[in-house]
This record gives C-alpha cells, sequence and structure tokens, in this order.
C-alpha cells in the first residue's frame, strides 16, 4: 500500500497539466501514486496524462464520458489505495 493516494480530474488542461504533473513526479517524497480521471477531454490532455503513465509506474488514467469533476473526483477515490488522500 502507497502512503499517498493523489487524485487529479482533468478537463482541457493541457496548457497547465504538464507542468503540474511534473512538479508531482519531481517531489522527494516518492511513497505516492497519481490516480489521473480524464472527464472527457477534447484537447490533448489524454495524450499528456499517457504519456505520464508510460514514464512512471505510480501514474495510473481512467476515462470517462464528460459527467463533471465531481464525478470524476469520485472515480478517483475508487481507485485510490493510499493511507492518505489527496
Amino acid at each position: 500500500m502507497v502512503k499517498v493516494s493523489i487524485g487529479i480530474p482533468v478537463y482541457n488542461v493541457s496548457d497547465y497539466l504538464l507542468q503540474c504533473l511534473e512538479s508531482i513526479r519531481q517531489q522527494s517524497f516518492q511513497d505516492f501514486e497519481v490516480i489521473m480521471v480524464d472527464d472527457g477531454s477534447t484537447d490533448n490532455s489524454f495524450e499528456i496524462c499517457q504519456e505520464y503513465v508510460f514514464r512512471d509506474s505510480r501514474f495510473k488514467l481512467y476515462h470517462q464520458s464528460n459527467f463533471g469533476v465531481a464525478t470524476a473526483r469520485n472515480t478517483c477515490l475508487k481507485h485510490m489505495y493510499g493511507e492518505f488522500v489527496a
């Protein structure tokens, strides 16, 4: 079990997503998992998330139709296994 699960709802945020994911990946604390839920993005956010999944096994990606941020957060929670949730 990982110590911290980080949930990231994603919807058309390609302009900011690289900076966000890279900041998480470069943290000195390494015992975490990142659960990204693409909520039907129409930009290249999904592809950016896929790159991180291929680069780092701590990053996991789920895709769903656009149901809104609350549903995306709930999807994150369903797939988290950490002791703490962020």
